[in-house]
């Protein structure tokens, strides 16, 4: 999976590559397939991307410093899978998911799997998690037709990255927003198609 489908697509950086060679993510997905290059099915209507697409989120997110004591939030827990990656990497995580029973089910995942630091919280993610904040990282693992208001403003001031998929509820581009200062700067990586962002600032039921 690393070097078929991650390493060879140009993401080459050794601690990235060190961290999705560790997480076991058959632990996260019920599936024959847990390592295909394709997004698989979880309950509640969510899917798993693809290995490819979550390893090139993480490294769009990438803070500045590196991932070692980051505070980082993840909007859409699912699996717990991108979480268990960011937690492999070092960072200090809390990740928001709107359906209860995925969030149990990623909290048992990702204690047997080692990785109890994760806060894991249930709740409208649209909102992120101010208590948290400020985050140097914010993932976001569904499509939201803009990005939601609160997490920009839950961005560190100093350098925080936002990746999210921004788009309609059928196509959409990864985009990559950066707190400089008083500045947010936005860039587009590639184009994707994730599960809509329900919340009070994403789309509607």
């Amino acid at each position: 999976m690393v070097r078929e489908q991650i390493a060879s697509r140009g993401l080459t950086d050794p601690e990235l590559l060190r961290a999705f060679g560790t997480v076991p993510r058959h632990l996260f997905v019920e599936s024959d397939y847990a390592y295909a290059d394709e997004a698989l099915p979880l309950p509640a209507g969510q899917t798993i991307s693809q290995p490819y697409i979550v390893a090139s989120m993480t490294d769009a997110a990438r803070p500045a410093a590196g991932w070692r004591g980051a505070r980082v939030l993840e909007i859409g827990t699912g699996s717990g899978y991108q979480a268990a990656v960011l937690a492999e990497l070092g960072a200090d995580v809390v990740s928001v998911e709107r359906h209860p029973e995925l969030g149990e089910r990623a909290a048992q995942r990702l204690a047997d799997a080692g990785y109890e630091g994760v806060r894991l919280v249930v709740g409208d993610g649209t909102r992120g998690w101010p208590a948290g904040a400020p985050y140097d990282a914010i993932i976001v693992t569904a499509a939201g037709p803009s990005v939601p208001q609160p997490l920009l403003e839950q961005l560190s001031s100093a350098g925080g990255k936002l990746v999210m998929p921004v788009g309609t509820r059928m196509h959409q581009e990864l985009t990559v927003v950066e707190r400089r200062g008083g500045e947010l700067v936005s860039s587009v990586r590639e184009p994707v198609v994730f599960v809509p962002l329900i919340g009070e600032y994403g789309f509607g039921e």
